[in-house]
């Protein structure tokens, strides 16, 4: 069992980057595959990012494919999203999910509370 606490969310020019941290209690952290979702005001959670459990092997939506990248460092519990490029469009809470690799593009088992992330026009 984990427990995902998202962290790294703010204000930031379009244009500019941001770096999310999610550090996840639990010694089985290394166990699952992490992912992150956003949710806009007014819309449905989303998908946005996943990494299989070791790290090898990492998914994108369409949205973000070559601004964003998801890495995670299992010495640290730690899942990141580095997003680059920020477009308004981007503003969101972001959500950490802890779960299986193939079911994440939906969710996972586990949530954290999330981070606001809002992108100045």
């Amino acid at each position: 069992q984990v427990q995902p606490v998202e962290s790294g969310g703010g204000l930031v020019q379009a244009g500019g980057s941001l770096r999310l941290s999610c550090a996840a209690s639990g010694r089985t952290f290394s166990a699952y595959a992490m992912g992150w979702f956003r949710q806009a005001p007014g819309k449905e959670r989303a998908f946005v990012a996943r990494i299989s459990s070791s790290g090898g092997t990492t998914g994108y939506a369409d949205s973000v494919k070559g601004r964003f990248t998801i890495s995670r460092d299992n010495a640290k519990n730690t899942v990141y999203l580095q997003m680059n490029s920020l477009k308004p469009e981007d503003t969101a809470v972001y959500y950490c999910a802890a779960g299986s690799y193939t079911a994440m593009i939906v969710g996972g088992g586990y949530w954290g509370q999330g981070t606001q992330v809002t992108v100045s026009s």
